[in-house]
């Protein structure tokens, strides 16, 4: 089985957008998304940076191009996100309420940049659990930073959502662990966004101990998403995304791109980059970790060399690369 991870940057400057572009049929970037998808064969996509809506409009229109393209997803998921969702406070700090800044997560409009859930397989929704109301002032150890007290009493952790939704596969469940960081970036002195950056991976690690009121998922899991942060290079407190690469209850398979790019001031190695930006160059900000109960097989980022034909469709449908992992449920 395939699962993969993938920031399609399909999220719009107005609710509706997404709709419109999908439905119109001319979109360069979606065609090549559709494309990549096939490339990809994953028998599991989380997508990020996807607007929701609450009819699921756009996901349906979405993966019926898919499938005319080729990549048929019976079965679709998602939550609303926090993303856009307001506070009611002025959480930026610029005298007014309302701004992007000011939701729950940033967002122009409630559902703008969620995430949704692409499958072959059955979902079982009925037993997905959605943690994204989880305060972030409930986090053991949080590294909440100084303001309003009124404000921690309303502000959740999650910046896009922290779901647990099982996947029904014939070896049993296989629960699907998503979320979509902050970027540790656009704040101030208070590093507000830095510090949310690692408590929300902070979230996962005291998850899987069973350190918060909730339950960890007693099957098989895989945690995949954008943790918006490179345990080598870039901005934020690394230390958090380490802590959570560490954690013995997951393994880190390292997926790969065969684009041979060099990145001679980084530390880490760029075969690892996910994400190519033209002033910061690559990082590893997306992720698939499957718990350390399972078989992996094999592992990558559909990074290829500048001279692939595929190259062309990924630079048109986003600057985040698919992450992917194949595992064994047969013989974990």
């Amino acid at each position: 089985m395939r699962l993969a991870t993938w920031n399609v940057a399909l999220d719009r400057e107005g609710p509706g957008l997404l709709v419109e572009d999908l439905a119109g049929g001319g979109s360069p970037q979606i065609a090549a998304i559709a494309r990549v998808a096939v490339a990809l064969d994953a028998d599991v996509l989380l997508l990020t940076a996807v607007d929701y809506d609450r009819d699921g409009v756009a996901l349906r229109l979405l993966a019926g191009r898919l499938a005319e393209a080729g990549a048929p997803y019976p079965h679709r998921f998602a939550f609303r996100p926090n993303t856009g969702t307001q506070t009611g406070f002025d959480v930026d700090g610029n005298g007014r309420i309302g701004d992007p800044r000011d939701a729950q997560g940033y967002g122009l409009y409630s559902g703008q940049g969620g995430m949704a859930i692409l499958s072959r397989l059955p979902l079982d929704e009925g037993a997905a659990r959605d943690h994204s109301a989880f305060l972030w002032r409930d986090l053991p150890g949080a590294l909440l930073p100084e303001g309003d007290p009124a404000l921690a009493g309303v502000q959740r952790l999650a910046t896009t959502g922290f779901w647990d939704v099982p996947l029904v596969t014939g070896s049993g469940p296989l629960h699907l662990l998503a979320w979509h960081a902050t970027p540790p970036v656009f704040d101030g002195p208070g590093d507000r966004n830095g510090r949310r950056n690692h408590d929300e991976a902070a979230f996962w690690r005291h998850y899987l101990d069973g350190a918060l009121p909730m339950p960890p998922p007693d099957a098989p899991f895989v945690l995949l998403g954008d943790g918006n942060l490179d345990p080598a290079d870039g901005d934020g407190r690394r230390e958090g995304i380490a802590a959570l690469l560490a954690h013995p209850a997951l393994q880190d398979p390292l997926p790969k791109g065969s684009h041979g790019r060099a990145e001679p001031a980084h530390q880490g190695d760029p075969a690892l980059d996910t994400v190519l930006y033209g002033d910061l160059g690559g990082l590893r900000l997306d992720y698939v970790l499957p718990s350390s109960r399972l078989r992996v097989m094999a592992a990558g980022v559909l990074w290829p060399a500048a001279d692939d034909p595929l190259t062309a469709d990924l630079a048109a449908a986003s600057r985040h690369f698919p992450v992917w992992v194949d595992i064994d449920l047969v013989n974990p």
